[in-house]
């Protein structure tokens, strides 16, 4: 069994309503077992919703108090985000999952590079909220792109 974004998998839960679709995702996993996951809605978000990025460093960060997610309107919905990734990973362990496929440079689900806080595009390195709890966990997390 394999987590993968939702909005990977052409689900409509991206933060404008629509959807990452990936067909590289889709051809690649198509035959395994999936568990199709948005740990934004998950934590209690909204579809559509603000967009938000996470200020002042990276998921784990967020994770340890020092960081927090923010909407482009200023709303602050770490607790959201971590109720999300808490929620993934509750789920992860009942169906045993060791991997996950999620929605690169995303707050929740990028791994190795996400926003940088700012919506301006720029980039940095780090993990999302949901990547940095599943890792620390021991689960594996790779994005679209690494595919």
């Amino acid at each position: 069994m394999v987590i993968v974004s939702g909005c990977l998998l052409g689900i409509h839960c991206k933060y404008n309503g629509g959807n990452n679709l990936s067909e590289k995702v889709l051809a690649r996993y198509r035959t395994q077992g999936i568990l199709p996951l948005c740990p934004e809605q998950l934590g209690g978000l909204t579809t559509p919703r603000v967009p938000a990025e996470i200020v002042g460093g990276a998921g784990q960060q967020v994770l340890e108090g020092q960081a927090r997610v923010m909407t482009a309107d200023e709303t602050d919905v770490t607790e959201a985000f971590i109720r999300g990734a808490e929620e993934t990973l509750a789920t992860a362990k009942i169906f045993q999952v060791e991997k996950a496929i999620l929605k690169a440079c995303s707050p929740s689900c990028g791994a190795g590079t996400i926003y940088d806080g700012s919506f301006s595009g720029k980039m940095i390195s780090g993990d999302g909220v949901t990547t940095a709890l599943l890792k620390a966990h021991g689960i594996e997390v790779i994005t679209e792109k690494d595919l």
